[in-house]
């Protein structure tokens, strides 16, 4: 097999598609050590059937990683709702208000959460009597013009053996940064994401909002391992579609057990309001890809409802993972020997002597070592290329844990060395340098106008359109219904055309 260098961006032939095959493979060994008692999921889009019919609930990633500019703080994002499209109105993509969103830290090493950070959402509607999410130009977070704004609170529990033994409310009805509309909805959108970053008193920031999908990668593995001859890999199938994104900056000391101790677990929950009242857990996720790949059908919503302390009962998932076999079935390469022991050690536990607890309880977390210092110059396979700041020692955003994953899980730690990837080497936005890090979401407004396109319409709209526009107030609106009205008269027309030329079909 043709070898692919590390650090090159492009990846050719038969590794390339393997590269794609098996990063699922690499995720799902990966992942499928992390269900043992292990590590937790992240990366999870529509990965389990339940969860799939309810985005708003379904946690896609989780990322933890010593903060860059901030060295003495630990940076945790969780992100929610998957494929959000960008021009996805008018409605758009709010937080649940009958959810939990929930970050939880394991810092001993028992599988069990000590400290645990819940978002809960409010939604506050300005006028109830227009569709619009927003009825003007929006400036700021607190413009009449923004019709529809989100608020959360924000606890800290604190935990031992499980349960609850102390409570504080960190923060009370921060805004919520809106989907990113449109530049003529929002001309300056950065301006209401800096808006929406909080500073909590203990030196912690928080922020919730929308953010451009961070996750890259080609998931085209699912149609028979890249279309069964590698003929689908290198397109970042995730490029363009935004995410709902929430950030926490926490001091290390905060969360860690001690000095001695730095290492901590993370992983992420969503728990939803059933019709009593009660909450129950739906989504879970702290290591990339496990549910997706790593858990067959009959453990993915098990898996979801699952706590890290009883991950012994997905063990088999990853010492005896599906993927390798696929991939040797398609494309003839050996899968490693099992048990896989390797991926257990590597993905439940952490890695010895870096991000592996003392006394540790093999479970499904992300694990980070608060003590490492960031990089200079991050590498993108972390661990495998030297880089100790990097997955699997926590998930920086711009680790690619695709192609480290796939190249573990097809055995890089047994002995076969192999540079495989899916031919997908980083995000298709910059990364922020400060926090919340995440890059700024995509606009529905993107892309040019269909040729001609405005000219029509303005002609339809007739002299509607010469008033103050979206200067705001009632003449916004008007123009807003003109504009309504005469899509909906094109609509009408069309369909009556369409019935008067299909009255004498037989179907």
């Amino acid at each position: 097999m043709t070898a692919i260098s590390r650090s090159g961006s492009g990846r050719k032939g038969v590794a390339t598609l393997i590269c794609g095959a098996l990063a699922a493979g690499a995720l799902t060994a990966a992942g499928v050590a992390t269900l043992a008692p292990g590590e937790a999921a992240a990366s999870s889009h529509r990965e389990a059937p339940l969860i799939s019919g309810t985005p708003q609930f379904d946690n896609t990633d989780v990322y933890a990683f010593v903060s860059p500019d901030h060295p003495d703080t630990t940076t945790i994002v969780a992100n929610w709702t998957p494929f959000e499209e960008p021009a996805g109105g008018p409605n758009f993509f709010p937080f649940a208000e009958d959810a939990q969103y929930d970050l939880r830290i394991d810092n001993d090493g028992d599988a069990r959460e000590d400290l645990l950070f819940r978002y809960t959402f409010k939604t506050h509607v300005k006028n109830k009597k227009t569709f619009l999410y927003n009825t003007g130009a929006v400036e700021s977070l607190d413009d009449p013009d923004l019709n529809v704004l989100q608020t959360y609170d924000l606890e800290l529990f604190k935990l031992k053996k499980g349960k609850v033994q102390h409570k504080t409310k960190l923060a009370d009805d921060v805004p919520v940064a809106p989907s990113n509309v449109g530049k003529a909805s929002m001309p300056n959108y950065a301006k209401l994401r800096e808006q929406a970053i909080y500073k909590l008193s203990n030196g912690a920031k928080t922020f919730a909002g929308q953010a451009d999908d961070p996750f890259f990668l080609d998931l085209r593995v699912f149609d028979l391992l890249y279309g069964g001859n590698l003929s689908e890999v290198g397109n970042d199938t995730l490029k363009g579609y935004n995410v709902n994104s929430i950030a926490l900056q926490v001091p290390n000391d905060l969360i860690a057990q001690s000095h001695d101790q730095p290492i901590v677990g993370i992983w992420s929950t969503t728990q939803r309001e059933n019709a009593k009242g009660d909450y129950k857990q739906v989504s879970r996720l702290g290591m990339p890809l496990v549910n997706e790949v790593v858990n067959p059908m009959k453990d993915k919503d098990k898996f979801n409802a699952s706590d890290p302390k009883d991950d012994a009962q997905f063990l088999k998932n990853v010492t005896n993972p599906e993927l390798p076999k696929l991939i040797e079935a398609i494309y003839q390469i050996k899968a490693p020997a099992e048990p896989r022991n390797d991926l257990v050690d590597v993905f439940l536990k952490g890695v010895k002597g870096l991000n592996q607890p003392p006394y540790v309880t093999p479970s499904e977390q992300l694990r980070l070592n608060t003590s490492i210092k960031p990089a200079a110059s991050p590498k993108r396979l972390g661990v495998l290329d030297g880089d100790n700041a990097g997955f699997p020692n926590g998930r920086r955003l711009t680790d690619d844990v695709i192609d480290a994953a796939l190249q573990v899980v097809e055995g890089e730690l047994l002995g076969a060395k192999n540079d495989l990837g899916d031919a997908v080497d980083k995000n298709d936005k910059e990364f922020e340098k400060a926090f919340p890090y995440v890059a700024l979401p995509t606009e529905g407004s993107r892309g040019p106008v269909a040729k001609g396109a405005g000219n029509e319409v303005r002609n339809q709209l007739g002299d509607s359109l010469q008033s103050s526009g979206w200067a705001g107030g009632d003449t916004g609106l008007i123009a807003l219904s003109a504009g309504a009205g005469a899509a909906g008269i094109l609509l009408i027309g069309g369909g009556l055309m369409w019935w008067r030329r299909t009255r004498g079909r037989a179907y």
